[in-house]
């Protein structure tokens, strides 16, 4: 097994598992997710905007943005480096800010559609009892949004 496989094993009863079809070909799909002008626009639950500092896409690259929570409340520093990237098939990063996590997010190409499988593993116990409160709903949020901002993408 890959050190991937492994930790998603030990960690199987600590994670967040979100997964999604949306009608867009694979190759949109993928590039919202990794293109560091077109990720900042949907990423985060409803009313959150980003400023990206850091967006070094590649192995071992890190990302550091801050997230602003609505209406201006609540800026959010969130630090992550890169583990893994196959492109049209997967990205994996950790969280290297509390709470800790490392995220697998998986793409399925569906002819036109693409499946989106999106685990977040907790290195803790009680981080993860924290975040499962409130993280299944905004992921889904996020979600919505990317599958937005690809239908205005698709008008443009």
């Amino acid at each position: 097994m890959s050190e991937l496989q492994d930790f998603l094993t030990e960690t199987a009863e600590r994670q967040i598992f979100s997964t999604r079809v949306i009608d867009f070909p694979i190759e949109a799909v993928y590039e919202a997710w990794t293109n560091p002008e077109q990720l900042p626009i949907w990423w985060g639950p409803n009313g959150f905007t980003n400023t990206f500092h850091v967006f070094d896409h590649q192995p071992g690259g890190r990302w550091s943005y801050t997230m602003h929570g609505p209406n201006g409340v609540g800026n959010y520093a969130n630090e992550a480096y890169w583990l893994e990237i196959v492109p049209l098939k997967s990205i994996v990063w950790d969280r290297d800010s509390h709470p800790l996590f490392r995220t697998y997010v998986g793409f399925v190409d569906l002819i036109g559609k693409t499946q989106i499988n999106w685990t977040m593993a907790f290195h803790e116990q009680r981080e993860y009892e924290v975040i499962v409160k409130f993280a299944p709903e905004k992921n889904e949020e996020n979600l919505d949004r990317l599958e937005q901002f690809l239908r205005q993408e698709a008008v443009e």
